[in-house]
């Protein structure tokens, strides 16, 4: 996928956070509380940490969903900008399986021998949740797993007004924790991304199940290190809630050859 565009709210963002130390933003333990009043917006940081991730090219991620449904769990490596790939291993209500992306083609194999193919236009069409549509909407399990992490950031931060809880002790790091919410119909019904065919489709699922609002959290650790996003979606049928935590890849995590 291509890296996040450099609009000028981020490029204005940058310029901010460029002339602020990095203790005004996430101020060290010794010196504040990381996530306290700061000449930056939460937005600003939010989005700063987004560009720097996207700019890295690749992240590990570990997502955990917890649900009416059951659990579902992915872990592995995606890969941005020039190639678009991701190598992740998926546990859903199916069993085990391989999720692979390679040129925005979208493999799910599962052991045992069943497989799902899609397009990364159609990738909720592989959820076990998914309806006969190739061009519906399944609650965005497959969709948050093939897209960038800095990505998703940056379109929370755009469309959520975002408040700051403190500082919390996450990865080994203190960092800051951002919070909001925001209306589905304003998440996505104005969404110039989606076809108008999956932008019916989303803002109707979303309304079968009762859910009118989607909170979300953010976490930025020191360094603009954007350390984990957080979905949660309450509904007729109870809360569901995404964690997906970001890291660097490392070598045990297969991550997909860049380039091709």
């Amino acid at each position: 996928m291509p890296p996040a565009p450099r609009p000028t709210v981020l490029v204005a963002a940058l310029l901010l956070l460029a002339t602020t130390t990095g203790c005004s933003l996430l101020a060290a333990p010794t010196t504040g509380t990381p996530g306290g009043p700061a000449p930056v917006p939460p937005k600003q940081v939010v989005l700063a940490a987004a560009q720097m991730l996207d700019d890295t090219g690749s992240a590990r991620i570990d997502v955990v969903q917890e649900g009416p449904g059951g659990r579902r769990t992915a872990s592995g490596s995606l890969v941005w900008g020039a190639s678009d790939e991701a190598a992740l291993t998926v546990t859903d209500e199916l069993g085990s399986g391989r999720l692979t992306v390679k040129d925005g083609a979208l493999d799910l194999v599962y052991q045992g021998g069943a497989a799902k193919h899609a397009e990364r236009s159609t990738a909720e069409s592989v959820d076990p949740g998914a309806g006969p549509d190739p061009e519906g909407f399944a609650g965005g399990w497959t969709t948050a797993l093939i897209t960038g992490p800095g990505g998703r950031a940056y379109a929370v931060a755009q469309s959520v007004k975002l408040g700051s809880l403190g500082g919390e002790q996450l990865a080994g790091v203190t960092a800051a924790h951002y919070q909001g919410s925001a209306p589905v119909v304003e998440l996505f019904g104005k969404d110039e991304e989606l076809s108008p065919q999956r932008r019916a489709a989303t803002l109707d699922w979303y309304r079968q199940h009762g859910v009118t609002a989607i909170g979300y959290d953010v976490w930025v650790g020191p360094g603009m290190q954007l350390l984990r996003l957080r979905e949660t979606v309450r509904g007729s049928a109870g809360t569901t809630v995404t964690t997906t935590d970001v890291s660097a890849p490392g070598a045990a995590d297969a991550t997909p050859a860049a380039g091709g």
